[in-house]
């Protein structure tokens, strides 16, 4: 596991630098891909990106409520976790993507979207968030 090494040494390195933040958010990831190695289940990076989308959807939820710098403490941690996922697509590469994958399915019509996102999102292996691929595919079928 060496993602759970890399979190160890950065965690390390943080204590000892005396900042807080990061410290309370790799711990946090720390704990979530031990939990999920224990388990067998996810893989590292399907753990951070959860935690990346909980993280988001609990930043968006404080500043709704007009409470922004707890806001701020998650887009903080999303940057933290951000630093040890792969690098996004671009729309270009999205976009080539999601081309190849309806023509592998012959998709037609705005039916056909399942199969398409499933071709889709296995090639895109997690390098780039469900709603901006569905976008465009959606776009592709003229939906």
């Amino acid at each position: 596991m060496p993602l759970v090494d890399a979190v160890k040494q950065d965690l390390t390195a943080a204590m000892r630098a005396g900042e807080k933040d990061r410290v309370g958010a790799l711990r946090l990831v720390l704990s979530e891909l031990q939990k999920a190695a224990k388990e067998g289940g996810d893989d590292e990076l399907a753990v951070l990106r959860r935690e990346r989308k909980r993280r988001l959807e609990s930043a968006k939820a404080f500043r709704d409520a007009g409470r922004d710098e707890l806001a701020d403490g998650e887009e903080a941690e999303v940057r933290i976790i951000e630093a040890y996922l792969p690098a996004e697509l671009t729309d270009d590469a999205l976009r080539a993507i999601v081309a190849a994958a309806v023509a592998e399915t012959g998709a037609q019509s705005p039916k056909d979207m399942g199969q398409v996102m499933k071709a889709a999102m296995a090639a895109i292996d997690g390098r780039a968030d469900g709603k901006r691929v569905s976008a465009l595919v959606r776009g592709a079928l003229g939906s």
